[in-house]
């Protein structure tokens, strides 16, 4: 892929600011642990594997503030670090296993020195990031048979290379089948208020010379009824046990929208992205976001400042409404609590399970 998200590179991490996207490729160079912590908050970087990433540099990033040699007080500084990046967004499961992953890590090298534990954890967070290298290009290989020839597919927000390391979740699908051949067309969802579909999925799509095609959040049933739309892929932030889906808020709309028009409906994830502690999507939390992301945009107002504001990050999709949900281990269709249980064996690959 042309495109890397977030690279570490002799103690700094470097993503792309996707808040300045289309507009302007620039980055950011994370130096220390505060930095990430607001990139993560604002959106700089964004999608569930790449924020398991980057919670796992930053981990790395955090340690540089500890000075001495007492591998106790060090794993504090540990705990510390992770549950301060835990407070930056909410939603996203992956940045949390991420943190669980570090922490258990360093817990079970407690015996050797800091120097030792500091260059096992670096070990670790690169071997998270090549692991989502790898389970990105694995989907895509499963996902792309689900792509029919000669067709038109839709996407929401964006899960790409830009919310991955390297070759994204549901748009993985779609370089997959290009790469096999295959012959398609993309509808990109705008995806208000942040226009994430926009400025990124558009913007990554034509890098990749994918014919693509933008539409407002709104004209999605219009083209549903006009029999314009094969099959529909989306991302996750986090899964249930039962396969309701967390996403970017407007999947659950064209999911319903979906169901009605008789268009198949699949979720692109990996294991990381499940949950496997809560029952169903009603225990999933919502991080809702400043009002300002709704009357304002790049510095247009675009509302009266008076006005109260519903803004939540995202929305749950009912399994009901999804048809299958790709994972690095294959395709799991209905019942998916059962096939959930059954294609990962219950625990392991890095999903949050009850202990």
């Amino acid at each position: 892929m042309s495109i890397q998200t977030i690279k570490w590179n002799k103690g700094v991490a470097k993503i792309i600011d996707q808040t300045k996207l289309p507009n302007k490729l620039e980055y950011i160079y994370c130096r220390d642990v505060e930095i990430m912590w607001d990139a993560i908050k604002r959106l700089c970087v964004r999608g569930a594997p790449a924020l398991g990433v980057a919670a796992a540099f930053g981990v790395l990033l955090g340690l540089k503030e500890f000075k001495g040699q007492d591998t106790k007080a060090f794993l504090k500084h540990i705990k510390k670090v992770c549950d301060y990046i835990g407070t930056s967004r909410p939603t996203a499961v992956n940045l949390f296993n991420a943190l669980e992953q570090m922490k258990a890590v360093a817990f079970k090298n407690q015996n050797v020195s800091v120097a030792k534990l500091k260059a096992i954890l670096e070990k670790e967070a690169l071997s998270i990031f090549e692991e989502d290298r790898r389970v990105c290009r694995r989907m895509g290989e499963f996902g792309a048979n689900l792509i029919p020839n000669n067709s038109q597919i839709m996407t929401v927000c964006n899960a790409g290379a830009l919310a991955t390391v390297d070759y994204g979740t549901a748009l993985g699908v779609m370089y997959k089948a290009k790469e096999k051949g295959k012959k398609f067309k993309v509808y990109a969802c705008e995806t208000r208020p942040l226009l994430q579909g926009a400025r990124l999925t558009a913007w990554e799509l034509l890098q990749e010379n994918i014919h693509t095609t933008l539409i407002c959040d709104n004209m999605a049933a219009s083209l549903m009824k006009k029999g314009k739309v094969d099959a529909i892929f989306a991302g996750a932030d986090r899964i249930a046990s039962n396969g309701d889906t967390a996403n970017k808020i407007g999947t659950y709309s064209l999911a319903v929208l979906a169901k009605h028009h008789h268009v198949p409906f699949y979720i692109v994830a990996p294991y990381s992205t499940f949950d496997l502690t809560i029952k169903s999507g009603k225990e999933i939390p919502i991080e809702e976001r400043s009002a300002s992301e709704v009357t304002n945009f790049r510095g247009v107002v675009t509302a009266p400042a008076n006005v109260n504001v519903y803004n939540p990050a995202f929305d749950v999709t009912d399994h009901k409404l999804i048809t299958a949900i790709v994972t690095e281990a294959g395709i799991i269709r209905p019942p998916f609590r059962q096939n959930i249980k059954r294609i990962f064996n219950h625990k392991g690959q890095g999903a949050r399970t009850k202990e």
